[in-house]
């Protein structure tokens, strides 16, 4: 069997543990370069994680022959730049989420990689943990009836950050907006992976707290093209820390957390079934491993350009009339 070859552009806290032994510890995957733009932290990654190869720059990785495939993990604002050189390069790219900052930038991702003739995904790993595909099973496998609509409640604290230290996260220009495209960016495209595509969407987006200059609650109300219609609010300004995602039909509901690991919930008029299903170490390498047997000709990956453009999409939809306080 042949060995994937990876080179990672961004190797910060995403993949210390999440991804990065992923892409050495998949069958038929080798990691083998990395790059930082500080030096001295991408040759320290490089020797704590055993990678041969450390860049201080983008381009160098990416042409590097030895590089097959690169990952993206670098903040949203740099994801089109990169993946447009990578595909330029004729590699294949695995991009981070969300996968840009907008619908209009992965549309051109995918242009881009398609007339490269290159591969390009994105780390909406979701999509392939046990735990999530345990409640794909439940929901579309009749345990519930038929599925009516599905509500999202995500709440937590504020952050407060000197307006000089602001995480990228907080940051619009580089992340697209708050909390909200890093975080319900991975609620919406496992709606999609579960559900299809969404027909239309409309949301409100506000500033309240005024700790930053992005919005830090939004609510939404969406309906996919299969006719069940979704629910949403964001906050994060509230006294407290809530996390539910929560699908409901004709005979039952099925709960689950999107951020932690609470076991799914069956509820049906016979009662609550309660299924633990524990995330890997890696929470990535279930995906990675799709990606790679794509790459080597024996499988396919779940999670796509194509389908991370849709997500983008509804957030763009979502945020339109976006206002601040």
């Amino acid at each position: 069997m042949k060995t994937i070859r990876w080179g990672i552009i961004g190797c910060g806290d995403v993949t210390e543990v999440k991804s990065g032994p992923g892409f050495q510890k998949a069958q038929g995957s080798q990691l083998v370069a990395v790059m930082r733009r500080n030096a001295v932290l991408a040759k320290d990654y490089a020797q704590r994680h055993g990678v041969p190869k450390w860049y201080a720059d983008a381009d160098a990785l990416i042409h590097d022959p030895e590089v097959d495939a690169v990952y993206i993990a670098t903040p949203p604002s740099s994801h089109r730049e990169y993946t447009l050189a990578v595909a330029q390069a004729g590699k294949p790219a695995y991009v981070e989420k969300p996968m840009a900052l907008n619908a209009v930038e992965c549309q051109e991702m995918v242009a881009a990689c398609r007339a490269g003739g290159t591969p390009l995904f994105v780390a909406y790993y979701r999509r392939a943990l046990p735990r999530f595909l345990k409640a794909k099973e439940l929901v579309t496998g009749g345990a519930i009836g038929e599925l009516r609509f599905v509500e999202i409640y995500l709440t937590q604290p504020l952050q407060v950050h000197p307006p000089d230290q602001l995480p990228w996260r907080l940051r619009p220009e580089i992340a697209g907006g708050g909390l909200f495209m890093d975080l319900a960016s991975h609620t919406l495209d496992f709606l999609d992976f579960v559900l299809g595509s969404v027909s239309r969407a409309r949301g409100f987006a506000r500033n309240q707290a005024g700790a930053y200059r992005a919005e830090d609650i939004v609510s939404a109300a969406f309906e996919f093209k299969s006719g069940v219609q979704a629910v949403g609010t964001w906050c994060f300004s509230s006294f407290e820390t809530a996390d539910r995602l929560t699908f409901i039909g004709s005979g039952g509901k099925v709960r689950l957390s999107m951020f932690s690991n609470e076991p799914v919930q069956l509820e049906t008029p016979g009662g609550v079934e309660v299924f633990d299903v524990p995330n890997p170490p890696h929470v990535q390498q279930p995906l990675i491993q799709q990606v790679v047997n794509e790459l080597l000709g024996i499988g396919s990956c779940v999670s796509t350009g194509e389908s991370a453009s849709r997500t983008n999409w509804v957030m763009d939809q979502i945020l339109r009339e976006k206002t601040s306080g």
